[in-house]
Order: structure tokens, then sequence, then C-alpha cells
């Protein structure tokens, strides 16, 4: 009976290692030479924009002082502001409601 036990036990060790995986490896993601887009945050919709990587967000073309990153425009017009569309409606906010480089940006 333990001989018959000890395959059990046996047999349930060996299909819990097959469980076990192995992380794959992986290239890292990389801003391709010369690329205006950021490897984690996905560029505006349906506007020109270009990465800042010291400002951590994208500067969206054509109107200034207008950013974006992460589904959310933010606007400077001697205060902030932040919409979900580039046409508003804008929602003011203080400084930690924006990326911090956008926030050293502007510091008075």
């Amino acid at each position: 009976m333990s001989r018959l036990l000890r395959g059990v036990v046996l047999v349930g060790l060996l299909g819990l290692g097959a469980c076990v995986q192995t992380p794959l490896a992986t290239a890292p993601v990389t801003n391709p030479s010369g690329s205006s887009n950021h490897p984690r945050f996905a560029p505006p919709p349906a506007v020109e924009s270009q990465w800042d990587a010291g400002l951590g967000v994208y500067v969206v073309g054509g109107t200034p002082h207008l950013y974006y990153r992460e589904r959310t425009y933010y606007r400077w017009n001697s205060g902030w502001s932040w919409a979900s569309n580039p046409q508003g409606p804008w929602l003011p906010t203080d400084s930690s409601g924006v990326p911090p480089g956008l926030y050293r940006r502007y510091a008075q």
C-alpha cells in the first residue's frame, strides 16, 4: 500500500512540475531612433504630436501649450486645466493634477 501511495505522490509532484512556467526571454521595448512616439504611452488620437522625454508627455502640434498623456489632455493658460478631448470641456486643476515634467516647466 505504501508503494502505491508513493507512486501517487510522485505522479502528483511530476504533474505540478509541468505547471511551472519559465519566463520567456523577450527583447526590451525601445524607442527607435527618430521616432516621435513613446514605447509605453500611446500618442493622442487624430492629432499631430511628438513625444517630449523631458516633459514626459506628447506635445500636441498646432496648439500652443497643449499636451497629452494617458487619455488626458493638459493645457496651460495662466493655470492648468485638463480634458479628455482637445476641444474640451476644460476643467481646472492645480499642479498635482499634471505630470511632473509639465509642472516643472511652468513652475513660477
